[in-house]
């Protein structure tokens, strides 16, 4: 029986190197999967996938199958914590996400606990089930979005290219902005503790848009609620490694790794490689960062770039992975062939 310990990936987790780096993929189980698309079609709206089990356990699964990657992620979104929390939340084919737009203390009495984890229960079943069906050394991993980057689509109502609306309030009225982060925290901690709870073994922390902050709102807005988050899930889970992704933080990664604790950090592919190996992976695993792009492209660009990512960060604790989603446009025999590169390449050749 393949013990935790054996799993390649929480082996990268828990600080230690890797004869192959262990191998996934952010948004793996989706739209460049043909067999993705038979389910979708399944469902009436995106929300009615995710919150039925047997499509999610299957959209899950089907990249194992497909790739044998070295962990599953759970199928989902990160906007059912706004969605259990009462706000209004619709996808929109070929528009994505519109909720309705909270940006005050009023709007903030429409969001309740009080039937988050009954909201969430078909996410719940989903993960036992997965766990029954996974291969025994590929690990699960679960995830929420960061309350910075969930905050900007509950003010915004959607996304945006500049997320004015929530900077002007973080900035004009930081206490009550602070009041939505606090339930954010909240309600962050409580979904994945109770993953946890049901079976995933590590956790994602998605702070997608934390890039646009400056340093000091950074700290305020992306660090100190990881940080809370990070405590509160050590406090039930002590040993379950948590992954941290503030995409576009830059400089800023090293201050993210250093101050929250992360078992690892995920990367952005606009992150130089060197950097990363100097000031990042002595404090924890590193993951990342091929360029969605890149991987899209195939061929010698992309064969070049992994080779490079390899070499980089061969001498530590190191999860392959790329810089953000992978895209709905990717063929998947690019996909096929980064397994070959990373499975074929030793972490220390060259």
């Amino acid at each position: 029986m393949v013990t935790p310990t054996q799993k390649k990936m929480l082996v990268a987790l828990n600080g230690q190197q890797t004869e192959t780096p262990p191998l996934w993929l952010m948004r793996q189980a989706g739209r460049h999967l043909k067999e993705y698309l038979e389910i979708r079609a399944q469902a009436e709206n995106f929300l009615d996938f995710c919150y039925t089990p047997d499509l999610a356990v299957e959209a899950t699964l089907q990249p194992i199958r497909r790739y044998g990657f070295d962990a599953a992620i759970l199928f989902s979104d990160i906007l059912v914590i706004p969605d259990a929390l009462g706000q209004q939340v619709d996808f929109v084919p070929g528009t994505g996400p519109k909720l309705e737009a909270i940006s005050s203390v009023e709007g903030l009495k429409k969001l309740s606990k009080d039937r988050l984890h009954d909201h969430l229960a078909p996410v719940y079943e989903a993960i036992g089930r997965i766990r029954n069906e996974l291969p025994a050394e590929t690990p699960l991993i679960g995830f929420a979005g960061a309350p910075w980057t969930v905050a900007t689509y509950v003010v915004e109502g959607g996304g945006s290219k500049d997320y004015q609306t929530t900077r002007k309030w973080a900035y004009g009225a930081p206490e009550e902005f602070g009041a939505l982060i606090d339930i954010l925290v909240d309600a962050t901690a409580d979904y994945l503790i109770r993953q946890i709870d049901s079976g995933v073994e590590a956790v994602q922390l998605f702070d997608s848009w934390a890039g646009v902050l400056p340093p000091g709102q950074f700290d305020k807005w992306s660090i100190e609620p990881a940080k809370k988050i990070i405590a509160r899930i050590r406090e039930k889970h002590p040993d379950t490694p948590i992954i941290g992704f503030p995409r576009g933080a830059g400089l800023l990664y090293q201050r993210f790794v250093e101050e929250t604790g992360v078992n690892a950090v995920s990367i952005d592919a606009t992150v130089p490689l060197a950097w990363a190996a100097e000031n990042l992976q002595p404090h924890c695993a590193v993951q990342g960062n091929l360029d969605n792009l890149a991987l899209l492209t195939g061929g010698p660009a992309m064969e070049a770039e992994v080779a490079h990512i390899l070499a980089a960060f061969a001498d530590g604790p190191f999860i392959f992975n790329l810089g953000h989603g992978i895209l709905p446009e990717t063929p998947v025999p690019h996909v096929e062939r980064l397994v070959e590169l990373v499975r074929g390449t030793s972490v220390g050749a060259a």
